[in-house]
Formats: C-alpha cells, sequence, structure tokens
C-alpha cells in the first residue's frame, strides 16, 4: 500500500557549503508589478509631466495645423475632426469598460445646449487667435481670461478679489502690454524698409489682438455658463466631455458648410500634397489630446492637490511658450522674453492667492469663543466628566 500512494520529490536549498555549515542563500527582491505601477500612479511627478506635455501637444499641434506652411481656414473643419475623434474615443473606451459616463439624454443635452454654444465660440475664436499670434504672445494673453471670470463670479456668484489677486491682475496686464510692444517692435524692425510689408504684418498682429480678446469674453462666459449648468445636470468630467463634443458637431458642421470655401482649390490650398498626411495626423491627434489633457488635469489633482495642480498650472506658461520659440519662428527678444517672464510670475501670483483666498474661506465660521451655554446644560455636562 505505501508503494501505491503517490510520492513527491522535494528539493530543498540548502544553499552554498562552508566547511561543516550550509549559508543560506541570498534572498532578492522582486517588486510586484501591480506595486510598482501604483508607485508610478501615485507619484506627483509624473501626472505633471503628464500635464505640461499634453498641454504642450495640443498647443504645437493646433499652431502647426493652422499655421505651419500652408494657408490654412477651414477652422470649423478642424474643430469638427477634433469632436468627431473625442467623442468616437470615449465611447470606444465606455464600450470597453475604461471608463463610465451617462447615456445620451434629450432633455439633459437641451440643458446643456447653451453650454455647447459657448464652447464653439470659445474654441474657434482660440484657432483663430493662435492662428494669427505667436504661441508665446497667445499663451501670455490667455491669461486676460482669468481676470474676466474673477469679476464674472463677483458678479453672479458673490466672490471677491484680494489685494494679492488685483496684484496678479497688474502683472497680467503689464505681461499683455510687454508682449504687444515687443511683437509690433519685432515687426517695425524686420519690415521697416517697407511700409507695405510692415503695415501687413502690423494688420495681422491687430487681428490676432482682436481674435485674442473675443476669445478671453467667450472663454469667460463658457466657464461662468458651464458651472451654472453644472449644478443642474450634476454632470462629472466625462459626462462633461461626451455632451461637449457631441452637441458641439452638428453645429460645427453646419457652420463650415455653410461659412467656409469647399471649392476643390481651397481645399487643395489646405490640404497641399507634400504635407498633406502630417496635416490630418495632426487634426486626429489633437483630437485625441483633448481625452489626454482631460484626463492628465484630473490625474494631477488627484494625485497631487488643488494647490499643485494650480501651481503646476500656472509654471505651465513657461514651456509652452519656450516651445512657441523652438518650434516656430517666434523672437527671440529681451521684451519676448521678459513679456513671458512677467505672465509667468503672474500666473504664480494669482495661484498663491487663490490658495490663500480658499484656506481663509475653510476658516470662516469656526468658533473662537466657547459658545454660550445655559446653566442646567453646564452642569449636566460637569456631573458626566466627574
Amino acid at each position: 500500500m505505501a508503494d501505491d500512494k503517490k510520492r513527491d520529490d522535494f528539493a530543498i536549498e540548502m544553499g552554498d557549503r562552508n566547511g561543516d555549515r550550509f549559508e543560506a542563500p541570498k534572498a532578492t527582491y522582486r517588486p510586484a508589478p501591480q506595486l510598482a505601477m501604483a508607485s508610478v500612479t501615485h507619484n506627483p511627478i509624473v501626472p505633471i509631466l503628464a500635464y505640461c506635455a499634453s498641454s504642450i501637444l495640443m498647443t504645437v499641434l493646433n499652431k502647426y495645423v493652422l499655421s505651419g506652411g500652408s494657408d490654412f481656414n477651414l477652422n470649423f473643419f478642424l474643430l469638427c475632426v477634433q469632436g468627431v475623434v473625442c467623442v468616437t474615443a470615449i465611447q470606444t473606451m465606455k464600450t470597453l469598460g475604461v471608463i463610465s459616463y451617462r447615456d445620451f439624454n434629450v432633455d439633459e443635452a437641451r440643458k446643456w445646449f447653451p453650454v455647447s454654444l459657448l464652447l464653439v465660440g470659445m474654441i474657434y475664436t482660440g484657432t483663430k487667435a493662435i492662428q494669427y499670434l505667436s504661441i508665446p504672445v497667445y499663451t501670455i494673453f490667455k491669461n486676460l481670461t482669468i481676470i474676466i471670470t474673477a469679476y464674472g463670479e463677483v458678479l453672479w456668484f458673490g466672490g471677491s478679489v484680494t489685494r494679492l489677486t488685483l496684484f496678479s491682475f497688474g502683472l497680467i496686464v503689464l505681461s499683455s502690454v510687454v508682449a504687444a510692444w515687443a511683437d509690433i517692435q519685432h515687426a517695425l524692425q524686420n519690415y521697416g524698409h517697407s511700409n507695405t510689408e510692415a503695415s501687413a504684418k502690423i494688420s495681422t498682429l491687430n487681428a490676432g489682438y482682436m481674435w485674442m480678446l473675443m476669445n478671453c469674453f467667450c472663454t469667460s462666459s463658457y466657464v461662468l455658463g458651464m458651472r451654472k449648468r453644472i449644478k443642474l445636470t450634476n454632470f462629472k468630467d466625462f459626462d462633461t466631455m461626451f455632451y461637449n463634443n457631441l452637441l458641439t458637431i452638428p453645429i460645427l458642421i453646419v457652420c463650415s458648410l455653410v461659412l467656409e470655401n469647399w471649392s476643390s482649390e481651397n481645399v487643395s490650398k489646405n490640404f497641399p500634397v507634400e504635407s498633406r498626411n502630417n496635416i490630418i495626423f495632426a487634426m486626429v491627434v489633437t483630437g485625441l489630446g483633448t481625452i489626454f489633457i482631460s484626463y492628465a488635469s484630473a490625474w494631477c489633482v488627484r494625485a497631487t492637490s488643488a494647490a499643485t495642480y494650480s501651481m503646476a498650472g500656472a509654471l505651465n506658461k513657461i514651456p509652452i511658450a519656450v516651445s512657441g520659440l523652438i518650434f516656430f519662428d517666434a523672437p527671440v527678444t529681451i521684451p519676448s522674453v521678459s513679456a513671458i517672464a512677467i505672465g509667468s510670475l503672474s500666473g504664480i501670483v494669482y495661484a498663491i492667492a487663490k490658495l490663500k483666498q480658499s484656506q481663509q474661506s475653510k476658516n470662516v465660521g469656526l468658533p473662537i469663543v466657547a459658545p454660550l451655554v445655559s446653566a442646567s446644560s453646564q452642569s449636566a455636562r460637569d456631573s458626566m466628566r466627574s
């Protein structure tokens, strides 16, 4: 019977023999894949770098499509392609179970439609502004949105503006003035010998400033309007992304067909043969980039803190502005670099001001003096303590 039983052979590792003793084998540490992935996910440096990289990628690729050598004028079509790519991508991820968001609801779409109209105005004026302006100037002037939004919150939501916030506003205005002055000076120095070329360059800059100002007001209107509507719909991040892109697609299609030139000559002008594939690829990547930048923003807040995220957003303007100096023919002069430095400083000061303001609001309402109680209640508490 004993032979019929199944016997297993076991090998015991004794280690290396040293005389009459055996030395125990050295243990080797192998981190589990899950722990290694978790350490990367919760590392605050990784989401900050992802957020900065996504911002730079979106800005540079949009600039490449809009003014990277061809006279691109199908801006509504570009935005429509980005919206279709974004909706297709997030719907695919929802089908695979990677993300989740609400199914389409007509009543919620009706409530959210005004916000989508504001979004169309924001993204269209943004594409026109970056088409006429350099990336550093566009990034600096974008800070003006902060001022308009802040006073919009004061009027509609009862917000407040502190002295440090006002100081940051002054820096924002100063950086914008310096950036505009640097642009105009560079145009006059380079094209001063030809009044026609100088006038054409300054006219282009003026058009860019006009679109940038319109973009600041449209962006503030979108942010404030979205804040009001979110209270009605209680949307989460991916709900907002889904409805924003889905509802803007029909608007952009109609605007593109009605307002843009779809002749074969103009299409060939927008998509030249030598760079057609690169432009189409960049359009698709920017559509996917909207998902990436939204996820990177949420990841940055989740892995760090709201204060760190605000500071990262303020410092993020530096690499974005520098990317315009590297990848495009943006003028590198002392005034332009000074404008970037002042604009970045204004963002940092504003982030610090908002952090202090949020800390003060948390302390409001905390009792400084012990509350008054009746004599009978106080005697009952004393008896319980004893």
